[in-house]
């Protein structure tokens, strides 16, 4: 599986569900703006949450799967990573990142995407891709710079 949804009394509730670390594969991502769209579109949809597991929001984008990628594929995917999380951020309902356990590189930027986050004791969010020379490609630096404010 990559995205569970579940409709229940107006909660739609998107589990991220790729064992173990919830890496941001293809998939993951295709399926996320898939269903950010249906939930725009639907009417008994009244407030969404977007959960991983106990132990893991989100690990990020799937490194194993990037390495197999040609430079201009990493171009278009890249832009349809920003297309999907844009298609989350933009759901004209309230969204609630649920986020446990790690939330890193781009699963820290699906959390930001929410209009609100609830982040259990043992969370911890964060773009270590800058340690590596790289800016976090999913809109990261905007939607926190919004969040917080300047310094």
């Amino acid at each position: 599986m990559t995205v569970l949804f579940d409709v229940d009394e107006g909660v739609a509730t998107l589990t991220l569900d790729r064992p173990p670390m919830n890496a941001l594969n293809v998939a993951v991502q295709d399926r996320l703006r898939a269903l950010a769209d249906e939930i725009t579109r639907r009417d008994d949809v009244r407030a969404v949450v977007i959960r991983g597991s106990e132990k893991v929001f989100a690990a990020g984008a799937d490194i194993k799967e990037m390495r197999d990628m040609s430079h201009k594929d990493m171009v278009l995917r890249s832009r349809a990573l920003q297309e999907a999380f844009t298609a989350v951020a933009r759901i004209p309902k309230p969204v609630v990142a649920a986020v446990t356990g790690y939330a890193l590189g781009g699963g820290c930027e699906l959390a930001l995407c929410a209009d609100h986050r609830v982040a259990a004791e043992n969370a911890k969010l964060g773009q270590p891709e800058i340690l590596l020379g790289l800016i976090p490609g999913a809109g990261g630096t905007q939607r926190l710079a919004r969040l917080i404010g300047p310094s």
